[in-house]
């Protein structure tokens, strides 16, 4: 029988965060979701969370939030400032209570600039790599959470790739509403960079086991499937009937904004999930590795009020 614990989830409203939420809760954790809007408690509170309403630029209501908990998720969006100063303030308050403390990262910190083109490098968990010039920083928010393993507790960090379903995911959501402000869906020059991809509810799954698991400590890769920027695009673009068409970085920077066509749109993200898969057997459902299944939800046509589905 499952150790059942006491958790309490930053973030617990968001797209991943819901979803870490209710599988926690359906596992008959004890569940606290840590939100500052009416909305995401809202969702928080749909995925079997009692909502606790704070901000985490206030350190005070961040730390309290924890206290008595058995384990934390930290699945916040942040700034990596703020994000580092809130991370460090939980581990400092956690620090000797043998508590579980995971931290979200992403595959986004071993990611290169290849403008569209193609990158045959690939990273496990435990392989080098240059961190990412835009947001590689976050690996120093990474090695200080690894090291509160010598201060009494049990450290994890998770480093989900793309993630998609449920209509969700972000980078598909950008396609659509680029196609719907301007007439097509662009991606930049080749088209054959990607990020590896992943089921929300399979990430879910994964912090499940982590948690779960009184052995498990580090990184965690999170990843099921690869497709390129170009087959999102043309699915998308297929979907609404629209054209598809290469951009440059100035039309694409032009079109989703310079930090989302940088770090999202002109880099090359592959990973491998060898740590979670061989250690902690986790194994992602059969019926939840293509991301084209995704193209074509009702949410994503929250952005599309005047474009009818060619489908």
């Amino acid at each position: 029988m499952e150790n059942l614990m006491k958790i309490t989830v930053f973030g617990a409203g968001g797209f991943l965060g819901s979803a870490i939420t209710r599988h926690l809760a359906d596992k008959g954790h004890a569940v606290s979701g840590f939100v500052r809007s009416d909305s995401a408690a809202a969702r928080a509170r749909a995925a079997g969370a009692e909502v606790v309403r704070g901000d985490l630029a206030d350190i005070a209501s961040t730390v309290a939030a924890v206290d008595g908990a058995q384990a934390v998720v930290f699945a916040a969006q942040l700034l990596m400032e703020p994000e580092r100063t809130a991370v460090r303030a939980l581990l400092d308050s956690l620090a000797g209570t043998g508590a579980v403390f995971l931290f979200t990262s992403g595959t986004g910190v071993l990611s290169q600039r290849t403008d569209g083109d193609w990158s045959e490098d690939t990273f496990a968990e435990a392989d080098q790599f240059t961190p990412s010039k835009y947001i590689g920083a976050r690996v120093d928010t990474e090695n200080e959470v690894l090291g509160f393993a010598d201060r009494g507790v049990r450290t994890a960090i998770v480093r989900p790739g793309m993630i998609w379903g449920h209509g969700g995911c972000p980078m598909i959501r950008e396609f659509y509403r680029g196609a719907i402000e301007r007439g097509f869906v662009g991606y930049l020059g080749a088209g054959l960079n990607l990020y590896s991809n992943v089921h929300v509810d399979d990430v879910a799954s994964l912090y499940g086991m982590i948690v779960d698991d009184d052995q498990a400590s580090g990184i965690y890769h999170a990843v099921s499937g690869e497709t390129s920027y170009r087959t999102l695009a043309r699915a998308v673009a297929d979907d609404i009937g629209v054209p598809c068409q290469s951009i440059d970085l100035s039309q694409a920077i032009d079109i989703w904004g310079k930090t989302t066509a940088i770090i999202y749109f002109s880099v090359c993200s592959r990973a491998r999930a060898h740590r979670s898969r061989t250690e902690l057997g986790w194994q992602p459902d059969a019926t939840r590795l293509d991301i084209l299944t995704d193209i074509g939800h009702r949410e994503y046509r929250t952005v599309l009020p005047r474009v009818e589905s060619t489908r």
